[in-house]
């Protein structure tokens, strides 16, 4: 599956878990998933490419228990349970 695919299946998932979202340019300098007045809401950057991207939706939902009892291409599935190196 190709980096574009994993990120349409990821904002599909996160859709599905409640996230408004939010297309924004931050100059690759923000975005990422939060809760504002008690509604999920994530922001995607759009000055970044689609690996960066996804990190964000991925990262989002990493952090979202609801996402993973949701059906999912098993590619993602593996996305969400790995663990990001810093």
């Amino acid at each position: 599956m190709h980096t574009t695919e994993r990120l349409e299946h990821a904002l599909d998932l996160a859709s599905r878990t409640g996230y408004d979202i939010r297309h924004e340019w931050f100059g690759g300098s923000g975005g990422g998933g939060c809760v504002l007045r008690g509604r999920k809401l994530l922001l995607i950057d759009l000055a970044l490419g689609p690996a960066d991207q996804l990190e964000q939706v991925v990262d989002a939902l990493r952090h979202d228990p609801e996402s993973l009892k949701l059906p999912m291409p098993h590619e993602l599935r593996d996305l969400l349970s790995l663990r990001k190196i810093a």
